[in-house]
């Protein structure tokens, strides 16, 4: 049936609200996440030129230390700090008062001589005295220069070696050693002593890390002051060690001062205001030069998604620092709108991103060139995408174009090879490894997003799937008239520059469904053979127009996609099996007919091609009818037959226009004479003697009609 205009109107306002909604979360969602710390506008390295003119100190800064000399300072004087501890008392008063208890309770300790009990108690005493702490914080101490600690006792810290305490083993180790030689050490080891050695010197973390700070504060962070209005460097000359800290400097305060509210805000307002440059000018691109794209909201929820993607990538990358962005694919944007779009919006999708990315990235022109040439790459190599093994060579093309534009780059600044950074051949190298995995996105997108590519198409107009194979045993009628159809369509299509490759496929399966009841359709019927014969005209109306129901039921069961299925329902619309309609009316002088029982379910066709396949079906059909193949008849047929769709409204929601129908027209006659050509008869071999015929044609005539 066909969409009521209320419901359309309703398609459209949703349509008309959802697109705009959409471009605006995302650029709502790029504007949050876009680095901050973008206000120093220089890019530069060590040992590179300075590609920009003569720069001068805007403001007074100091010039702070590399950060590896300033680790190192930090590093020397930590080497005198002591961490803090305290003592834990309660720890020690526990300690005793569980071993008094155990005197008297335990049978280790009660049965022990008194003099045992006492020498025991007295060095517990001792040993918590001069205190007991972790043996990994006493290794470490000892390790350290200073060798020592700082004890606090209630505000006063003093400073004590790490050689007067104990841990819980060299406490246990001085309770045996010392005792006195009349002692049974065996027994005085049976008593258990070390459950009652106890830690009692505790770190204080909080106190020692704030003493760590003042240490560290100690270090001066910048050595010397740059004054306002100061030469730093001037364009051509080389960044070394000195210009390098100085210009890191300068990026360090610029970036910081940057952070106050009203110029943070002020820098929110331009970055917003260049993405919604930026996707609104991809808005209007869709609007007026991709209408059909802007309405299908499933294309621009792709292609945006796509977009932020990557937009998110690199800003998470370039805020945190993960890694070289060069490792992020970019051309997975160009790859995936060209595979399911087309190479126009493929290139606007990629520049948009490639424009936003280089407002984040250090050395942008770079980015750009390089970028930007990867893009154009990306759309030559899959111009026409039909084998996936494209999409392979693709990515080692865009390897080698990365790598040439590289070394161009090189040669172009630095004027010798001397400075190439070798590492990017690594980045280059995982980028290419990323990108060799777009054969797999391919397939996951088409099944997310209902999609479908060339390569897909390509594998499905194979006719030895077995679906086809199938089709071409049980109907074989039909699947001849299948092929003739794909044939009209295809050169109707590369007229109008539609898709051919769609409707190929689309017309090797849109009559699949008669292959439930073949011997009921003409092309399948040998002489006299008619199971038509005796059945009412409203039953065989029914099983001719099961056969777009059947077709469906098939297309899901061996999941073809939703756009061949579309050709599957739209390829007679909301027609009529005329034959058997017209048949019953005669038959019925004066009744009232129920039509529905002779309209075929639709809905029209809503792509142009579509319209294209609805229109090839018709004519070939048709034309296996005509009782001779001149130019005259097949126009006559072809005319009345596609006027007839016409009048009917059956392309009311394609988007066709009047010439482009005429188009079709001459197209499918030009094929028709050439596929029903007449064929010269052969003379038969006459015995000698036989008279001999001149022949009627001349030996160019003859070649002619042989060709």
């Amino acid at each position: 049936m066909n969409a009521t205009p209320s419901k359309q109107k309703k398609i459209r306002i949703r349509t008309r609200v959802f697109i705009p909604l959409v471009f605006i979360a995302a650029v709502l969602l790029i504007t949050y996440l876009f680095p901050r710390q973008g206000s120093f506008k220089y890019s530069f390295n060590e040992g590179r030129p300075w590609q920009y003119g003569l720069l001068t100190a805007p403001f007074d800064f100091p010039v702070y230390k590399p950060a590896e000399q300033l680790q190192a300072e930090q590093d020397s004087i930590l080497e005198f700090y002591e961490p803090y501890f305290e003592i834990d008392e309660e720890i020690q008063k526990n300690a005793l008062a569980d071993f008094d208890a155990d005197v008297n309770l335990k049978k280790k300790l009660s049965e022990l001589p008194p003099d045992y009990k006492l020498y025991i108690r007295n060095k517990l005493q001792e040993v918590y005295n001069h205190g007991i702490m972790r043996s990994e914080d006493y290794d470490r101490i000892s390790a350290s220069r200073t060798g020592g600690l700082r004890i606090k006792e209630r505000n006063v810290a003093a400073s004590k070696k790490i050689g007067s305490f104990y841990t819980i083993r060299t406490a246990y180790e001085k309770l045996l050693d010392e005792a006195p030689k009349k002692m049974d050490v065996n027994l005085l080891k049976a008593a258990d002593v070390n459950d009652y050695i106890r830690e009692n010197i505790i770190y204080d973390a909080a106190t020692s890390e704030k003493a760590q700070n003042e240490f560290i504060q100690q270090v001066d962070i910048s050595h010397g002051m740059v004054q306002q209005g100061q030469r730093i460097i001037d364009q051509g000359e080389i960044v070394d060690a000195r210009t390098y800290n100085i210009l890191s400097s300068l990026k360090r305060v610029t970036e910081e001062r940057s952070g106050s509210d009203g110029k943070n805000s002020w820098m929110i307002l331009g970055q917003l205001m260049l993405i919604v440059l930026m996707f609104g000018s991809f808005y209007m691109y869709l609007l007026f030069f991709r209408p059909n794209e802007y309405r299908n909201r499933k294309h621009v929820l792709f292609m945006l998604l796509l977009i932020v993607i990557f937009l998110v990538l690199t800003a998470v990358t370039v805020r945190f620092e993960l890694f070289s962005v060069y490792i992020l694919p970019y051309a997975i944007v160009t790859i995936l709108i060209r595979t399911f779009i087309d190479s126009r919006t493929a290139l606007f999708a990629s520049l948009i991103t490639i424009i936003l990315s280089s407002l984040m990235v250090p050395f942008p022109f770079e980015f750009i060139v390089m970028q930007i040439s990867v893009a154009m790459a990306s759309i030559f190599m899959l111009k026409e995408l039909s084998e996936r093994s494209q999409l392979i060579r693709s990515s080692f093309f865009i390897l080698l174009t990365y790598i040439l534009v590289y070394l161009g780059l090189t040669l172009y600044q630095e004027g010798s090879m001397k400075e190439t950074n070798w590492v990017m051949l690594i980045y280059f190298l995982i980028n290419f490894i990323f990108i060799m995995f777009s054969y797999t996105l391919v397939y996951l997108v088409e099944q997310s997003f209902g999609f479908i590519s060339g390569v897909s198409l390509v594998e499905l107009s194979n006719i030895n799937k077995p679906l086809l194979n199938e089709l071409s045993e049980k109907a074989p009628g039909t699947f001849q008239h299948s092929l003739q159809v794909s044939n009209l369509g295809m050169a109707a299509a590369a007229k109008l520059g539609a898709n051919a490759s769609l409707i190929r496929t689309g017309a090797l399966y849109h009559d699949i469904g008669k292959m439930v009841n073949p011997a009921f359709f003409t092309e399948n019927q040998t002489p006299g053979m008619n199971p038509h014969a005796g059945l009412p005209f409203e039953e065989s109306a029914r099983i001719i127009i099961n056969h777009v129901k059947d077709g469906v039921k098939i297309a899901q069961k061996y999941n073809i996609p939703q756009q061949i299925v579309d050709f599957i329902v739209t390829h007679h619309g909301t027609s009529m099996p005329k034959y058997f309609y017209i048949s019953w009316k005669n038959a019925n002088p004066g009744k009232e007919v129920n039509e529905a029982d002779f309209r075929y379910p639709g809905p029209n066709p809503f792509t142009k091609e579509e319209a294209i396949m609805m229109m090839a079906d018709a004519v070939e059909a048709s034309s296996r009818s005509l009782p001779e193949y001149t130019e005259e008849s097949i126009r006559t047929l072809v005319d009345k037959i596609i006027d007839a769709q016409l009048y009917e409204g059956y392309f009311k929601l394609a988007p066709i226009t009047f010439r482009d129908i005429q188009t079709v027209k001459d197209v499918f006659v030009e094929k028709l004479q050439t596929m029903y050509h007449s064929r010269i008869a052969y003379p038969e071999l006459k015995q000698p003697g036989q008279q001999h015929d001149r022949p009627q044609h001349s030996p160019d005539e003859e070649e002619k009609n042989l060709i």
